[in-house]
């Protein structure tokens, strides 16, 4: 029986269970009835294997939450622009916040999320009453880390759901053969991470930290997963959300709130309790030793595309497992690119459209960030025409930078000879990366500072204050010559700008994973971020931040490798000449807001997000301006059509959204 039966109207077919790893061996055996599968340690093992079999499905964990689900934000964008932006039955125009219950995909992540969650619950029933579970037994830690396990990846798809759809039914046991728990209606999300919460907190002493049982990787659900998904939950508990309708006693904003669908958050007892939870969570990772910043942000990337665990450090507390040639769509839907029809040195084109970048996220960087250049895309790999791959720059793009930490000339050999052999999409097997430990001193980093300031201590919290766990982020992004810069930056922050500090280090750190719009949410700053982004984009063509015409050098006699310390930014420096370069390219200065007839200004630029904060008019004296939509801060999207038609009338849809 499958989790609320007709309401989620699950799906017959195969739910991508192709051998992707030994998570995904889900063979007949496991199949048992409960009392025989929960009493031996192996069978257990392929129940939970089910659980991850689920997940990889491109409505869940390979395509659409780690690469859809994040668009779009004040960095992050969606490849529609224009019309494409308005289309409300297609992720483009969903992912402007132009969604329609018709869209198809919803009743897909719908139905397989819940298929998740229900293995999950017949996971915990049947662990939970199983024998080897007494004290003493020789299996008992064997089933208890499996306990462990279906707790976390349960509350990580209930909260992945939360933060899409808001409130959703919250079934906790295996779906009964009389239907008495299949209908449900909603619960309220706090009450659902409430719950949650209490879960992580027994998962967190189930589990082993990271290697620290043979075997036992971060393609699992750590203790440290556990103690930052909790603390990640408590910071978003205690955030504001869109309500459909308002909760006596909490705290309603002032700014982007609906009148009908008010934005609220818990009261300022409540936010203190859960701040303390949150420090206390993330406390517990960072004392812990088992978890680091890789020295190097780009070899953390470089691993990452090698599909090799960072066993040294273990910055990542917990990747979904993919599989070489059976899935991954990190690299193939959100990478640099690959033009079609593909290239003689990296073989068969990618499609990284689907989540991009800005122009304003790579300049607000510092020049000497080298976060910059590998979280931004502005070249693509191409043949010429005798057949030889070049990178070339990518042009007057301001709003289609695809996402460079996923890179082909990152990538194993392996790889390589699956994709020269290509013919059309083959999995890349990158690993969906659910919490990386920079995310984890951030988030800590903003508990103490709301509970101590930038340079206070609370009780049990890592020894460390906010600014010396902001530093730890912003100080391994440069070089050791400009180490001392970036401390000094860290240094300066006062109390009253040390906030803005964290949401800019967010944006800085975290672009392109998906993560950032999630954080906005619960700070309330999406509609804020947004808005000010398109100003941003405005002030930067008009004051000359942006070049005409960028220059630059190859790094290689055949001039196929652009040396990209070479290219020319911010101008040709003092002294140089354009003439004493290899060669130039159009950038993003080359658009014109005096003309009408821009179509990066008054085509694209309005179009962005528009479902989110209504429409953008600008003038030709670059003057933009906002008109709200008919709902205000609507982030969350609607339930799908066949799901609410299924349910027997126990759901309808809210937010202004039909049913």
């Amino acid at each position: 029986m499958n989790k609320i039966l007709s309401v989620l109207t699950l799906s017959a077919g195969l739910m991508c269970v192709t051998s992707c790893s030994d998570f995904l061996d889900t063979s007949s055996d496991s199949n048992k009835t409960s009392n025989d599968a929960y009493n031996s340690v192996y069978f257990t093992g392929q129940r939970i294997n089910a659980i991850y079999g689920d997940m990889i499905n491109d409505r869940a964990y390979i395509q659409d939450i780690p690469i859809k689900w994040g668009s779009n934000t004040d960095c992050e964008l969606v490849d529609g622009l224009g019309s494409n932006a308005t289309n409300t039955t297609h992720y483009r125009g969903v992912g402007n916040y132009n969604a329609d219950p018709g869209y198809s995909a919803f009743s897909g992540e719908w139905n397989t999320l819940y298929k998740t969650i229900e293995d999950a619950n017949e996971c915990i029933d049947g662990i939970n009453n199983s024998s080897l579970m007494a004290d003493g037994n020789a299996s008992q830690k064997s089933m208890q880390r499996y306990l462990g396990e279906a707790y976390v990846l349960r509350a990580m798809v209930y909260f992945d759901m939360i933060r899409y759809w808001g409130d959703v039914p919250f079934v906790t046991e295996p779906s009964k053969s009389d239907l008495s728990n299949v209908y449900s209606k909603k619960t309220d999300r706090d009450e659902i991470m409430d719950n949650l919460m209490e879960d992580l907190k027994k998962a967190a002493d189930l589990l082993p930290w990271a290697d620290q049982v043979s075997g036992y990787t971060t393609e699992h659900p750590t203790k440290g997963y556990a103690y930052a998904l909790l603390g990640q939950m408590a910071l978003t508990r205690a955030g504001w959300a869109i309500r459909e309708q308002a909760k006596e006693g909490y705290e309603t904003a002032t700014e982007d709130n609906d009148p009908t669908y008010p934005t609220q958050r818990p009261t300022a007892e409540k936010r203190e309790e859960l701040y303390k939870l949150a420090a206390q969570s993330f406390a517990q990772v960072i004392k812990s030793g088992f978890h680091k910043l890789n020295p190097s942000f780009a070899n953390e990337w470089y691993l990452i595309n090698q599909l090799t665990l960072d066993q040294t450090y273990h910055e990542n507390l917990f990747e979904i497992p993919m599989g070489l040639g059976a899935t991954g769509e990190l690299g193939y839907t959100c990478g640099l690119r690959i033009a079609k029809p593909g290239t003689s040195t990296y073989g068969f084109n990618n499609s990284p459209g689907a989540l991009q970048l800005t122009s304003t996220l790579f300049y607000s960087y510092n020049k000497n960030d080298e976060r910059r250049d590998v979280t931004c895309a502005t070249i693509q790999l191409a043949d010429d025409d005798n057949g030889v791959t070049r990178e070339e720059m990518v042009g007057n793009t301001p709003f289609s930078l695809c996402v460079g930490k996923w890179d082909p000339r990152m990538m194993s050999d392996k790889w390589l000879q699956q994709n020269k052999g290509a013919s059309g999409k083959a999995g890349y097997g990158i690993n969906v990366v659910k919490m990386r430990y920079s995310q984890v001193l951030l988030y800590y980093a903003e508990a103490m500072n709301y509970l101590a300031g930038p340079d206070g201590h609370v009780e049990g919290d890592a020894g460390i204050t906010a600014r010396e766990a902001l530093a730890e982020v912003h100080t391994r992004a440069f070089s050791n010559e400009n180490k001392a810069e970036a401390l000094n930056y860290v240094n300066g922050l006062t109390a009253d700008n040390f906030f803005d500090a964290l949401v800019n280090e967010n944006k800085w750190e975290l672009a392109g994973e998906c993560v950032r719009k999630f954080d906005l949410i619960r700070w309330n700053l999406l509609s804020a971020k947004v808005r000010e982004f398109k100003k941003e984009y405005l002030k930067e063509l008009m004051d000359g931040t942006y070049q005409e015409t960028v220059w630059f050098n190859y790094a290689d006699a055949a001039k196929t490798k652009i040396d990209m310390s070479s290219v020319t930014w911010y101008g040709i420096p003092d002294g140089k000449h354009s003439s004493e370069y290899d060669a130039s390219a159009d950038s993003f200065g080359k658009s014109d807001y005096t003309k009408t007839s821009d179509k990066q200004v008054y085509t694209n630029l309005p179009s962005i997000s528009s479902g989110l904060i209504g429409t953008t008019t600008v003038t030709t004296d670059g003057e933009v301006s906002f008109t709200a939509p008919a709902v205000v801060n609507r982030y969350l999207m609607p339930l799908a059509s066949t799901t609410i038609s299924s349910s027997q009338g126990s759901l309808s849809n809210s937010y202004g959204y039909n049913n």
